[in-house]
């Protein structure tokens, strides 16, 4: 089984209540590859980078089986850079820069080697870019699924509309999810986004776990608790990499394997916290992560008689 990971590859500058980065290596599509690349290979990527982005990294990537065939190098820009600066609860930021460089120019091509791919991430990126990925696939994928924020719901709506009809499953937030419909309701709002295309929707709470919405069926997740979520920044963007990862390794999209999914993601995401950037991602082995789906596990299992 395959999985193509769509998103940015980029620099970040991070500042939290724990500490500052001036310039670290960032992006949705390399959250995403360095989680699910921990259960499936390969991950073929589809992104663009200027020419400062690190050789090494790339190397690092391929090193993992990560694919690159699909990740455009400009010679003569820089890769997209994004600053932002966590408040008090780690819950909320303030973006301070903003500089697109080559994504601006992203026009992203499906190598012929990604054909037949089986299962599909699409980062949070301009919609039509989206929907242009979707349709350069000659063969549809088992399960593709999206990301998406608030900025294309306030200014690139009939699009967005568009790509949620063509996906099987739709990731977002709680404020996301009240601002695609309108809704308070968590349970409105699921039920008013799976009418307008999706099959499956997780919505995510960040520290307070995530739901999954199917039909009639909900599951509910908690995040691990942790005494230090040192950076935030991607910890989305590596539970949809945990989560496709688990789904494209198993080739089982049943709701059941869904709710083990979740779990997956919610161990890699909560290793993401526990540095700035992807640097804990890099370091866990194999013997970590099933210890932190074990303590998932303990987490929430209990034993009780209904009389």
């Amino acid at each position: 089984m395959s999985l193509i990971s769509v998103g940015t590859m980029a620099f970040d500058a991070i500042e939290t209540p724990f500490g500052k980065t001036d310039k670290i290596i960032g992006g949705s599509a390399t959250y995403v590859a360095y989680a699910a690349s921990n259960f499936v290979k390969p991950v073929q990527q589809i992104s663009i980078v200027g020419y400062d982005f690190p050789k090494e990294e790339m190397e690092d990537l391929r090193k993992r089986n990560v694919h690159l065939d699909g990740v455009e190098i400009v010679p003569d820009k820089k890769s997209f850079f994004w600053s932002g600066r966590y408040h008090e609860d780690m819950n909320s930021r303030d973006t301070l820069i903003t500089d697109l460089n080559v994504l601006a120019d992203f026009n992203p091509k499906v190598p012929d080697s990604y054909q037949g791919a089986e299962f599909l991430m699409l980062g949070n990126l301009v919609p039509a870019i989206q929907m242009s990925v979707i349709k350069q696939l000659k063969q549809r994928p088992k399960l593709i699924t999206m990301d998406t924020m608030n900025f294309w719901m306030e200014s690139a709506m009939d699009d967005l509309k568009k790509v949620l009809k063509q996906v099987d499953l739709l990731m977002v937030n709680d404020a996301e999810a009240r601002q695609l419909t309108g809704q308070f309701s968590l349970v409105k709002a699921a039920k008013t986004i799976l009418n307008m295309g999706p099959k499956f929707l997780i919505i995510k709470k960040g520290e307070h776990g995530a739901l999954l919405f199917h039909g009639d069926e909900v599951f509910f997740a908690p995040a691990l608790p942790l005494e230090d979520v040192f950076d935030p920044t991607g910890a989305g963007d590596t539970f949809a990499g945990g989560f496709m990862g688990h789904l494209a390794k198993t080739g089982d999209i049943s709701f059941e394997n869904m709710k083990r999914a979740i779990i997956v993601g919610s161990a890699m995401a909560s290793f993401c916290v526990e540095k700035f950037g992807p640097t804990r991602l890099k370091e866990i082995t194999n013997e970590d992560i099933v210890r932190r789906i074990q303590q998932f596990k303990q987490l929430v299992s209990f034993e009780i008689e209904l009389v």
